[in-house]
């Protein structure tokens, strides 16, 4: 709006100073008219004052005019540059990466990204996948996505949510549709007090217990009236909640960064990437360590197209891995360690100030949070995972860094990491799920991380409809 604005202002400006610089032309040619006439009536020395000053005067004018067009197209100018600079240095990072924007390569005949990605979700061999929804906690939204009083829908995991900030400030996750007659709670209900109100007949639910504690037009509320409410839990800048296929109350919980919540870290960036995939394809990247120096070796100027990350010209730099990851032991099963330190590398030797110090920890199927440090300072990826299909996963990276440190250098630093990912997504988008894979005594990290990650399904956890996922476009 404030560039439309001021492209109007402008417009308005040019064609008033060439309105203003015709007419005033036009003025002074019919000058001297005047003045012959006016000297025929004997008053040529008052007549010849008038006409040099009211030619002084339109021609200064018109000065005016393009030295104020000038000016104000240079201030313009320079108020998009300091935006532009502002918003390099302070602005978080947005960055959003649908299903069809890579991972893909072309099909002859097809134009539309979209269409292709369909065509290869529809054609690829799935292979014998685990079951397509873990138990554990999982990220449905922001914290900051939903202001007080403030309610939004979700659907994933198979599910769809209600979720709704009450005046109390809690975040709380109900079912998205009434039980009354089946109106999504999450779109256009009312938060009353710590209550969402449908939209269709008024009913109202108690955040934290679901129970319905207000029909407007009846005289008593059932005992039964009430709608599921699911466990909710909020930190790292993000609400997460409890799905288990067997209905048990958590197991676990999800770590803290109390350096996010006292403000020693805050909020610099974000980016989200749509995979087709199955769940455990990604966090098994972790214990992969053998694709950290294939896949992840050639520098990231070479771009995230695998056809051409082998790029003679920046054949010099390298990416330099170094990794070892375990499962914690008991009670901290629930969580895989990876201990990473990365650093760019020229003919081999190592750039200074390139070195980043990683722990990795993956809690549960879905949130890996990447603790950091450089000289530059100190920080965290929080990573979240969460299947909005059986076979269509969301993953995001938000980075959480030194309050004093400009937003540059971490959104430097989130672009690299989705560069690396967008590099990972060509595979995940085209491969199929291995149940049984062909490994050598080097990958036995794989077949650990498999066994680990095995213990987040349980006897009802829903499988894969292949008809139905076969079907699917998006």
């Amino acid at each position: 709006m404030a560039k439309l604005l001021w492209v109007t202002i402008l417009s308005c400006i040019i064609l008033g100073a060439i309105t203003v610089t015709q007419v005033h032309g036009e003025i002074l040619e019919s000058l001297p008219f005047l003045g012959q006439f006016l000297n025929a009536e004997g008053s040529l020395g008052f007549l010849e004052i008038l006409r040099s000053a009211i030619a002084n005067f339109l021609t200064g004018a018109r000065w005016m005019w393009l030295g104020v067009l000038t000016l104000l197209s240079l201030v313009y100018t320079a108020w998009l540059v300091v935006r532009k600079i502002l918003s390099i240095l302070f602005s978080p990072l947005n960055l959003h990466r649908a299903l069809g924007d890579l991972g893909y390569t072309e099909i002859e005949g097809v134009k539309s990204q979209k269409d292709v990605a369909n065509i290869v979700r529809r054609r690829r061999k799935i292979g014998d996948v685990p079951p397509v929804y873990p138990n554990g906690w999982f990220s449905l939204i922001a914290s900051r996505d939903v202001p007080k009083g403030q309610a939004r829908s979700v659907s994933v995991l198979g599910q769809h949510f209600a979720v709704f900030r009450g005046e109390d400030g809690k975040a709380y996750i109900l079912d998205a549709y009434c039980p009354h007659m089946g109106a999504n709670i999450g779109i256009g209900g009312r938060v009353i007090d710590n209550c969402l109100q449908c939209p269709f007949h008024g009913w109202t639910f108690r955040g934290e217990d679901g129970k319905c504690v207000n029909i407007p037009y009846a005289k008593k509320i059932p005992d039964i009236a009430k709608t599921k409410q699911w466990p909710c839990f909020e930190a790292n800048g993000q609400i997460m909640v409890w799905h288990h296929a067997e209905g048990i109350d958590p197991t676990w919980m999800p770590e803290v960064m109390p350096e996010i919540d006292t403000g020693d870290w805050t909020f610099k960036g974000k980016t989200v990437h749509i995979i087709n995939a199955h769940i455990e394809e990604i966090p098994e990247n972790g214990a992969d360590l053998a694709h950290l120096h294939h896949l992840h070796k050639p520098f990231i100027a070479a771009g995230v197209d695998l056809r051409y990350i082998y790029n003679p010209i920046y054949a010099m730099f390298s990416h330099k891995w170094v990794a070892q990851w375990e499962p914690l032991p008991a009670p901290d099963q629930h969580i895989g360690e990876l201990n990473l330190v990365h650093s760019i590398e020229v003919w081999g030797y190592t750039i200074p100030f390139t070195t980043l110090s990683v722990t990795v920890h993956q809690v549960g199927p879905g949130l890996v949070n990447l603790k950091f440090k450089s000289v530059f300072g100190s920080g965290v990826f929080i990573q979240t995972l969460t299947p909005e299909e059986p076979m269509l996963q969301r993953l995001t990276h938000e980075i959480y860094y030194d309050w004093w440190m400009p937003a540059f250098l971490p959104k430097l630093m989130l672009r690299g990491e989705a560069m690396q990912v967008d590099r990972d997504v060509m595979i995940w988008n085209n491969k199929t799920y291995v149940s049984k894979p062909m490994l050598v005594k080097e990958d036995q990290l794989i077949a650990k991380h498999r066994r680990w990650y095995s213990q987040f399904f349980s006897e009802n956890s829903p499988r894969l409809s292949f008809q139905k996922e076969n079907n699917s476009e998006w």
